[in-house]
C-alpha cells in the first residue's frame, strides 16, 4: 500500500525510535450554519489515504494508530457516513484506532517520553503555515510543546519527488485542465461576461468528479493585469485579450495551467508581439529544466528573453525596470497544494532539478496604462504557464495538450 510505503519511508530518515503525528483539518465555516467543501490536509492524506475531517494519526516503527470521529447515528442521517472506530483498523490498516475525544488522555499512553516526537507546529512554515485551519494542529501542540520537534522539513523532501501514482493523478489533471481552456478558446466571443467561460471550466471539471484545484482566474482586457484577480464577472470586448488560470484536483493532485488569447479569435499586431515574446520566453525556459540544472535557471531566461524583448519594442529603456512588467516568479512546485511543499535553496544555493519534480513554468507580461508607453501595448497581460515533470531524459510537459502557438489558437477559434 502506497501510504504505508511512504510512512515507513519517512520513518527510515527519521530514525527507529521516532514517532510520527500529522492530523487533518476540522470543517470550516463558510457562514452561519454552512461549510466550505472539505478537503483533507495534504500531509495527512500524502501518509494515510484518509480522507474524514477531524483525524490524527500517530505511527512509529512499531504501531500505527488513527483517531477519528466516532460513529454517530445523528449526524450521518444529516451530513455523510462516517467510517467510525470499529470498522478503522481493517479498513485503514490502523493497529488501533480511537474516539478522536480521547486523544489528550490516550496519546500520553501511546508514545513514550523518551521517544523524539515529530509534528508539523503551528507557525513552523512562515506563510504557508497551515495551523489557521487546522485546530487539531494547535491542541497536539499544547500537549507536547517544546518536545516537538519539526516534520515538515523532512516531508516536504519526500512530497517533491513525484512516485509513478502521483504522476499519473497529475497527468489526468493536466489533461483535464488542458480540455477545458481549449473548451474556453472556443466559446468565448465578445458579448460574453467572464462568468460564461469560467462556467466551462465548472462543467467540466464537476462532469469528470473533479474540483477546481484553486479559486480561477478569468480576466479579460485589463483586468489580465491584475495577477490574482478574482471577480470573473466583467463584459469581454471585441479587442481586447482573455488571460485564464485555472486548474483542478485529481485525487487531490493539482494542475494549474494559464492561457491568453484574443476574445475576437485574431491577435493584434501589439498584442501578438508581447504574447510572442511571452511564448519564446516560456519555451526557452522549459527547455532549461532537466536533473542537475538549477530551479534558477528557467526564471533566469525567461527574465533575460523578456527584458531583451520589451527593450526592443521600446517599452522598457533599462533593465532595471523589469518588474514593472514582469513582477512574480517564474515557476512553484506543483502536487497536492497547487503551490506545493519543497525549498528552493539549500545551504543558502539554489539546489538542482531532480527527476520527479514538478514545476510549473509562467512567465509573463503586463501592461498597465502608462504614459511612457505607446497607448496601442496599454492593458495588454499576457502569461502562459505549464505544468513540467522532470524526466531522466530532460522534461515532459504534462499541459502539452492545451495550444499556445498564436497560428493553433486563432485556427481553433476560427471553428466557433
Amino acid at each position: 500500500m502506497i501510504h504505508k510505503k511512504r510512512r515507513d519511508e519517512l520513518l527510515s530518515i527519521l530514525g527507529d525510535d521516532a514517532v510520527v503525528i500529522v492530523s487533518t483539518n476540522s470543517e470550516q465555516k463558510r457562514n452561519s450554519d454552512v461549510n466550505y467543501p472539505f478537503r483533507p490536509d495534504s500531509n495527512f492524506w500524502y501518509l494515510t489515504g484518509f480522507i474524514e475531517p477531524d483525524a490524527i494519526a500517530v505511527f512509529s516503527k512499531n504501531n500505527y494508530s488513527i483517531f477519528l470521529r466516532p460513529k454517530d447515528k445523528t449526524q450521518e442521517i444529516w451530513n455523510g457516513v462516517r467510517l467510525g472506530v470499529d470498522l478503522a483498523p481493517e479498513t485503514l490498516l490502523v493497529d488501533n484506532a480511537y474516539d478522536i475525544n480521547t486523544f489528550t488522555d490516550e496519546i500520553k499512553k501511546i508514545i513514550s517520553k523518551e521517544s523524539p516526537l515529530y509534528f508539523d507546529q503551528p507557525n513552523s512554515d512562515g506563510w504557508k503555515n497551515r495551523a489557521s485551519t487546522n485546530t487539531l494542529n494547535k491542541t497536539i501542540a499544547s500537549i507536547f510543546n517544546s518536545s516537538i520537534q519539526p516534520l515538515n522539513p523532512y516531508l516536504s523532501e519526500m512530497r517533491i519527488i513525484k512516485d509513478a501514482s502521483e504522476v499519473k493523478n497529475m497527468q489526468t489533471a493536466a489533461n483535464l485542465a488542458s480540455k477545458a481552456h481549449m473548451k474556453a478558446m472556443v466559446k468565448t466571443q465578445p458579448g460574453l461576461y467572464e462568468y460564461n467561460i469560467a462556467a466551462e471550466f465548472d462543467s467540466i471539471f464537476k462532469n469528470e468528479n473533479s474540483e477546481h484545484s484553486y479559486p480561477p482566474i478569468v480576466a479579460g482586457g485589463e483586468n489580465a493585469c491584475i495577477l490574482h484577480y478574482n471577480e470573473n464577472n466583467k463584459l469581454l470586448n471585441d479587442g481586447d485579450l482573455l488571460l485564464i488560470d485555472a486548474g483542478c484536483e485529481v485525487l487531490g493532485y493539482a494542475s494549474d495551467i494559464t492561457r491568453t488569447f484574443p476574445v475576437n479569435g485574431k491577435f493584434s499586431v501589439p498584442q501578438k508581439e508581447i504574447y510572442e515574446i511571452v511564448l519564446n520566453a516560456q519555451i526557452q525556459a522549459i527547455a532549461s529544466i532537466m536533473p542537475g540544472e538549477d530551479v534558477s535557471k528557467p526564471h533566469e531566461i525567461a527574465c533575460e528573453i523578456i527584458t531583451r524583448g520589451l527593450m526592443k519594442l521600446g517599452i522598457m529603456n533599462d533593465i532595471s525596470n523589469l518588474k514593472e512588467f514582469y513582477m512574480h516568479g517564474t515557476g512553484h512546485w506543483l502536487g497536492l497544494d497547487v503551490h506545493d511543499v519543497g525549498v528552493k535553496e539549500i545551504d543558502n544555493s539554489f539546489r538542482k532539478f531532480e527527476v520527479g519534480m514538478v514545476t510549473t513554468v509562467e512567465p509573463g507580461i503586463y501592461i498597465r496604462k502608462d504614459d511612457k508607453i505607446d497607448p496601442k501595448y496599454w492593458n495588454i497581460g499576457i502569461r502562459i504557464e505549464d505544468d513540467v515533470l522532470v524526466t531522466i531524459d530532460g522534461n515532459h510537459v504534462l499541459s502539452e495538450v492545451a495550444i499556445k502557438n498564436v497560428d493553433d489558437i486563432e485556427h481553433l477559434m476560427s471553428q466557433r
